[in-house]
């Protein structure tokens, strides 16, 4: 999506003092997306429906939600496909949706629809997770639910895992913010001495950053990267040079302690992220991990199209290169 930063905001229109006037102004917007107020107070723009869990006749999915933690409403949704045979048992995908860590929900129609298509198309049980969101849970609240979350579900502490699940050939997904948590995650497993293990780790269209622009980055997108994180990450140590927003900056922990053993990064060709996206896959293939990384890039393709446009040609090319990548292709 195009941001852009606005200076001033509001009708005027009924008697207020300056400083109400003045925390009604906007100094953030992602259109259609959120604004962001100079009180702090963020306006939510994107709202797509909210559906339940269930049965799904088109797919044969079935899903379900459980709730993980009462005290901070950490949640998952489980979507398991049709079984052929009662006895088979699937991999294991936890998947962590986008939307800046600002926005979006597990059960969005945006999401259930995606990873329900997934589980579907891939023949996976898959764990799609609802962290808490910032600015209300600044980071690392998000990365902290999804880790748990992680846990809970390599552990099998749920009936359908146990009985359908291969916890032994675990994948993480995630697009934008979310494939930004799965680079944590894998971080996070590193130094959880290898656990748990992870067979493949798929980033579709990561939302990563810096203080300055890589090469082929547009100049601007470095202040914009900045401006969002802040938001998200409060008081981050190095601002959008902070490891979780850029693992390629000085000093962030090496890429070759990444807790995996395969690696997708996908982008949309004429996305604005797409060049950082690029350097992140290179890095990664140039380090000294033992693993392997593809690419996938889908030309002259935004951000996260394929979760707007699902049925154009480049999203379901996108989804057989999942599909593929996670049977071992």
């Amino acid at each position: 999506c195009i941001i852009r930063s606005l200076h001033s905001h509001g009708n005027g229109s009924s008697p207020r003092t300056a400083m109400d006037a003045d925390a009604d102004t906007v100094v953030f917007e992602a259109p259609a997306h959120f604004r962001f107020y100079k009180s702090g107070r963020i306006e939510r723009l994107h709202r797509p429906p909210i559906l339940p869990a269930g049965d799904d006749e088109a797919t044969g999915v079935t899903s379900k939600d459980v709730v993980l933690d009462a005290d901070t409403g950490l949640s998952v949704r489980l979507y398991l496909p049709k079984l052929q045979e009662p006895s088979t048992k699937l991999l294991v995908l936890v998947y962590f949706h986008g939307g800046s860590f600002l926005i979006e929900s597990a059960d969005s129609s945006t999401y259930h629809n995606y990873v329900n298509a997934l589980a579907a198309a891939a023949g996976v049980l898959a764990v799609s997770v609802d962290y808490r969101l910032a600015p209300e849970h600044p980071l690392p609240a998000a990365y902290d639910d999804s880790w748990a979350a992680l846990q809970w579900a390599a552990l099998a502490q749920d009936e359908w895992i146990r009985e359908h699940g291969d916890t032994a050939r675990l994948f993480l997904a995630g697009d934008s913010a979310g494939a930004n948590i799965v680079h944590d995650m894998l971080m996070r497993v590193a130094s959880n001495d290898g656990s748990p293990r992870v067979e493949g780790a798929i980033l579709l269209h990561p939302w990563f950053g810096g203080s300055k622009p890589v090469e082929g980055e547009h100049p601007a997108a470095p202040m914009v990267t900045g401006m969002l994180w802040s938001y998200a990450c409060p008081g981050a140590v190095g601002g959008a040079d902070d490891p979780r927003m850029n693992p390629l900056a000085p000093g962030a922990p090496a890429l070759e302690r990444l807790g995996c053993v395969r690696m997708l990064v996908t982008a949309g060709l004429a996305d604005g992220l797409a060049a950082r996206d690029r350097a992140y896959h290179d890095a990664v293939a140039g380090s000294a991990w033992g693993g392997t990384a593809a690419w996938h890039g889908s030309d002259g393709e935004g951000h996260v199209f394929f979760l707007e446009k699902p049925g154009c040609d480049n999203a379901k090319q996108l989804m057989d290169r999942v599909v593929a990548f996670i049977a071992g292709a």
